[in-house]
């Protein structure tokens, strides 16, 4: 907290509220005791202006390009660490020692098995179920079959529980969607490998395990997995703050990943290039028809609300893009289509001056249909990797001494008093 105060002017009357600064010098204005000192209340839509709570996890710097967390820099940790370790990172605040981390690794194979009488559930959901929506019921349904304690050491269990159940849940919503048999879990395997062999292995065509598509897996859920108080990130917490459980604040989280505009914005960049493939358009004619306001067409993976430079996790997974085709050599049309209009727009003067630069989600999505992962799973791909920054953002919010549960106010527009007609009289 600051001396430094700020005055602001009310019907001739002034107010002062307090600044809080944060560590790395992002400066806010309290304004808790605005409504009771004035009875005025601030209106910012989409909260955009808004700061919801004090957080320890994850800073960002949209003008400078900068994310990291716990402090460290997300390109230290995409080159280094696996998304075993940044989990271990986001949620206990430290990297683990060699001990700690063996100690997870055990813990998330012995928690990767699923209750059996869940496979019921699955097998209920129309064969069409979105994944997204099979794998929200799911988590929520988690607390039924594994009761949540107090005691630190069971919160402990229960984190890496759901952290290992979600990788089997997911693959099995989607063998099971497609009538396959559902694969288990290897101990032998890595979390990331684990999970790409749940999604492909066969009996009769084994998967054949890749380091460097383990690498890219690895690379592609610690990019994801925290961002600050985003949508999904502000929904664990809004719902957290009504004190329920775990699973129900995470299922939540899911629920609003699944919008296009959140985390279904690598799947609109795949639907995108389909769209201009099918239409037989040129990447000149896209170019133009994104920079016409005129036409209702927006180039999708381009830009970022957050970021006004090159966003940082682009950087790393354009690396991971590369990595993964070159090692492929997957003949895709609409690889190709991606890397034409990539190449365009780094080119275009328009592009380059109004910063609209590939973003992660650009990457992400020809990275993950590179590796066979199907449309409809890629934000299921997005909930397993952002799933370590939302427990942490629930647990924090869970300790937070100035938590209050959530109740934003409106301002209203409807109608003034108006008295009931009977129904005979209408």
């Amino acid at each position: 907290m600051m001396s430094e105060r700020v005055k602001i002017i009310i019907e001739g009357k002034t107010f002062e509220f307090p600044v809080i600064v944060g560590s790395e010098g992002e400066k806010a204005i309290d304004i808790a005791q605005l409504r009771k000192t004035t009875g005025y209340i601030t209106h910012d839509p989409g909260f955009g202006n808004t700061g919801c709570c004090r957080s320890a996890i994850t800073f960002m710097d949209g003008e400078k390009g900068v994310l990291r967390y716990r402090g460290i820099p997300v390109e230290q940790l995409a080159e280094h660490s696996t998304f075993v370790e940044t989990a271990y990172l986001l949620i206990n605040g430290h990297l683990p020692n060699r001990e700690q981390l063996t100690q997870m690794r055990v813990l998330l194979n012995d928690s990767s098995m699923v209750h059996e009488d869940m496979k019921f559930f699955y097998q209920n959901f129309p064969r069409n179920a979105h994944p997204m929506g099979i794998l929200s019921a799911m988590v929520n349904a988690l607390k039924s079959f594994y009761p949540i304690y107090d005691i630190e050491e069971e919160q402990t269990y229960t984190t890496l529980n759901l952290i290992s159940k979600i990788r089997t849940m997911s693959a099995m919503s989607y063998r099971m969607s497609r009538g396959h048999l559902v694969i288990y879990p290897r101990p032998d395997y890595s979390y990331c490998a684990n999970f790409l062999n749940m999604m492909f292995d066969n009996p009769v065509n084994p998967y054949k395990m890749d380091e460097d598509l383990v690498k890219a897996l690895n690379v592609f859920w610690i990019l994801h997995a925290d961002h600050e108080q985003n949508c999904s990130t502000t929904a664990v917490r809004v719902v957290g703050s009504g004190k329920v459980n775990l699973y129900a604040a995470i299922s939540a989280g899911i629920a609003a990943l699944w919008g296009p505009l959140h985390g279904g914005a690598n799947q609109a960049v795949i639907e995108m290039l389909t769209n201009i493939q099918k239409n037989g358009q040129s990447i000149r004619q896209v170019i133009e028809m994104a920079k016409d306001k005129k036409k209702n067409f927006r180039l999708m993976g381009f830009g970022h609300r957050v970021y006004k430079t090159y966003d940082p996790r682009a950087k790393i997974m354009k690396k991971m893009c590369d990595m993964v085709l070159g090692k492929l050599k997957k003949k895709d049309p609409l690889l190709d289509l991606a890397k034409e209009l990539e190449e365009a727009a780094l080119t275009d003067t328009y592009f380059i001056d109004k910063h609209l630069y590939p973003n992660v989600d650009f990457y992400s999505g020809i990275v993950l249909r590179a590796m066979g992962i199907p449309l409809n799973m890629f934000t299921v791909m997005f909930a397993i990797g952002r799933l370590p920054g939302w427990i942490a953002q629930w647990q924090e919010g869970m300790e937070d001494p100035e938590g209050k549960i959530a109740r934003p106010r409106q301002i209203y527009t409807g109608a003034g008093l108006t008295n009931y007609i009977p129904l005979g009289e209408r």
